[in-house]
């Protein structure tokens, strides 16, 4: 956050000084590495450097990388630090094995990611996304796969908001999902989305377990 600079000295916040006591907590046994995101928002390289500076002594890092995720600027050599410092294991998977999690959770974060994407700072995180049904049509020549979902919010204004004017944003968070939920099965998707509020879901223990959260 560049508002932490004062004087043309980063300020550290509280919550870092917490998840540096975790990190403490390893004794040195697991090598962390220190990302440094969002470097397109400073102003020049100075900035990048106070930044690592403020954190250096923070924890024992055995390598600081900034990075901008957006840009993809260094993101290959956080790459290559990443592997640098993973130890070789057993091979847990098949090589074509791309995910072990069910197919339903995995379209459900998807519908959920555009609709984050697409509506940006206008809905909360609060929201989430069931997967009611995912069948492949029988019989059909291409295949096709039939996925009914709800996104679940909190409020009625959330819900008008996700919908849009006329059907507008569910469209649109339908149709970015559809496309990359055909790329990842390769066959056709027929994707139907219905919103539903369910206020302050998030409180309660067995709405999160029924929309796949666990703690």
């Amino acid at each position: 956050d560049p508002g932490r600079f004062r004087d043309g000295i980063y300020k550290i916040g509280s919550g870092d000084g917490l998840i540096a006591e975790r990190i403490g907590t390893l004794g040195g046994r697991t090598p962390v590495v220190l990302v440094i995101n969002k470097t397109d928002l400073l102003k020049d390289r100075a900035q990048v450097l106070g930044i690592i500076d403020a954190y250096r002594s923070l924890a024992a890092f055995v390598e600081i990388v900034p990075v901008s995720a957006l840009k993809r600027r260094n993101t290959g050599r956080l790459l290559d630090v990443l592997f640098a410092y993973l130890p070789e294991g057993p091979q847990l998977y098949d090589e074509d094995t791309l995910t072990d999690q069910p197919m339903r959770q995995i379209a459900a974060e998807l519908v959920r990611e555009k609709a984050l994407r697409l509506m940006e700072d206008e809905v909360p995180h609060g929201i989430a996304v069931t997967v009611e049904k995912m069948k492949e049509r029988k019989g059909g020549s291409p295949p096709i796969m039939d996925i009914e979902a709800t996104i679940i919010c909190e409020k009625d204004s959330h819900k008008g908001m996700i919908i849009g004017k006329g059907g507008a944003m569910l469209q649109k968070i339908g149709k970015a999902a559809r496309v990359e939920l055909e790329g990842m099965l390769g066959c056709k998707v027929n994707l139907k989305l219905w919103v539903k509020v369910r206020k302050e879901w998030r409180d309660n223990t067995l709405f999160v377990r029924s929309f796949g959260y666990r703690e």
